[in-house]
């Protein structure tokens, strides 16, 4: 099944009460693991991908192809959306796209509203004219995020006129505001904004996104799924369960050498975090 943009799968499940996971990808095993979740979970699945991965995996070409060739592996038969995570610049949302990629995200929340719009109308001209579509965010998400790093103080959640402003000014496929997630593991509960949350879901009409969706309770997400989440992205959870898998696989066999050994449950334990993923945002099934 060839490669698809996010936009028909992300209306479809907002349309329906349940959200897709953005699923990043780290490495090979990552990228078997994810793509056997889905398959097995019968789940539409959105492949992350973040700049410093795609350098670590050679660049933005390579992932497409090691997607594409573990999809025709294993026979995937779910739609399978290519994205680019935080995006930096118009430059690499071009080169994204050039590389294959079907979804990209501009990343302009550092900018003023008039910039950030500038920039995102700039990349959705471009990625639209050849189908692909595109995520922007509003508002800073605290945490790390890759080579993303915003400090607690300089978190802010979005303004709902900014977000309406944004939204109509750009047209954009879906919509990322800062209220309240973070990027990585929490220092304390999770604070969700879920009023601010109502209010750009009431006038917003494209599906939101949550970034941050590692340690979220579940009925906050079920929460942020009724108010118009249609993708969680989640990153942090995936690594944690491959890092503590490998360090068991070790413990227990330390004179293990060959890394089929330890990096093959790596790739059970994504595959298993990621399927529990599904199941929880309600994607099971829905392929």
């Amino acid at each position: 099944m060839p490669l698809v943009s996010m936009k028909e799968m992300l209306d479809e499940a907002k349309a329906n009460g349940y959200a897709i996971g953005q699923y990043n990808l780290n490495n090979m095993e990552f990228i078997q693991g994810i793509l056997q979740a889905a398959e097995e979970e019968k789940s539409p699945l959105i492949c992350g991908v973040s700049e410093g991965a795609a350098r670590y995996m050679g660049g933005f070409k390579p992932v497409v192809d090691m997607v594409t060739s573990f999809m025709e592996a294993y026979n995937v038969t779910v739609p399978v959306a290519i994205h680019l995570d935080h995006g930096s610049s118009f430059e690499k949302c071009v080169e994204a796209i050039r590389a294959g990629f079907t979804s990209v995200m501009i990343d302009g929340s550092h900018y003023p509203l008039e910039e950030n719009i500038a920039l995102t109308k700039r990349v959705v001209e471009v990625a639209h004219s050849v189908g692909v579509s595109v995520e922007a965010e509003l508002g800073r998400i605290g945490g790390q995020e890759d080579d993303v790093v915003v400090e607690d103080a300089e978190a802010a959640y979005a303004i709902p006129s900014e977000c309406k402003e944004l939204v109509e000014q750009t047209g954009v496929d879906c919509f990322a505001p800062a209220l309240g997630s973070v990027h990585g593991p929490y220092k304390g509960e999770p604070n969700l904004g879920f009023d601010r949350m109502k209010e750009i879901d009431s006038f917003a009409g494209i599906p939101l996104v949550l970034h941050g969706g590692t340690g979220i309770p579940a009925d906050d997400v079920q929460k942020a799924i009724g108010y118009g989440h249609a993708k969680i992205n989640v990153n942090t959870e995936s690594q944690i369960s491959s890092a503590a898998a490998v360090r068991k696989t070790l413990d227990e066999k330390p004179e293990l050498y060959d890394p089929r050994k330890y990096l093959g449950p790596a790739r059970d334990a994504v595959k298993e975090t990621v399927k529990a993923k599904m199941q929880e945002f309600g994607s099971s099934n829905r392929a």
